[in-house]
């Protein structure tokens, strides 16, 4: 198995992706009220701050910031992973997902990318707000519900 190595930088802000194990599912925005559900039962254990965040059919991007000390972000997955999957309906599951006591819901990992500067950081929010478009879904980014651009103060609508 490989050894994943990743930053441990207390306080970091961070560009995830997270994806489901089935890529053409529909089931995030079926269930977002389930996610919303588990993100907030999570950041009440453990606070971070949400820059930016999209919810897509079978993914979604977020920015989070950890606060002051902290550099845990893994757990914060497992936690909005298990809470979201505990929340719907026990589907189908390969023999690996019942010998791991996993529901199959999830890609078993995530990508993350630590955001060392503010043109990293501008990136990583537009990449969250254009994701939609560059999907298909939408036309312009305020036309996508599911995601943190409504109401940001940031948002010029350019995509540059």
């Amino acid at each position: 198995m490989p050894n994943y190595r990743r930053p441990k930088v207390p306080g970091a802000t961070i560009f995830f992706t997270v994806a489901l194990a089935d890529r053409g599912s529909d089931l995030l925005v079926r269930e977002v009220g389930a996610l919303r559900e588990a993100v907030r039962a999570t950041r009440a254990e453990r606070p971070f701050a949400i820059d930016a965040w999209v919810v897509l059919p079978d993914h979604l991007h977020a920015v989070w910031t950890l606060p002051a000390g902290d550099r845990d972000f893994s757990t914060r997955w497992r936690l909005i992973k298990t809470r979201f999957s505990r929340a719907l309906p026990m589907g189908p599951r390969r023999a690996s997902h019942v010998a791991r006591q996993e529901r199959g819901v999830w890609q078993r990992r995530f990508w993350d990318r630590h955001i060392r500067d503010e043109a990293e950081y501008a990136a990583a929010v537009r990449y969250c707000w254009f994701n939609p478009v560059k999907h298909g879904l939408v036309e312009h980014p305020l036309e996508w519900d599911l995601s943190s651009v409504h109401g940001d103060a940031r948002f010029d609508g350019s995509g540059g």
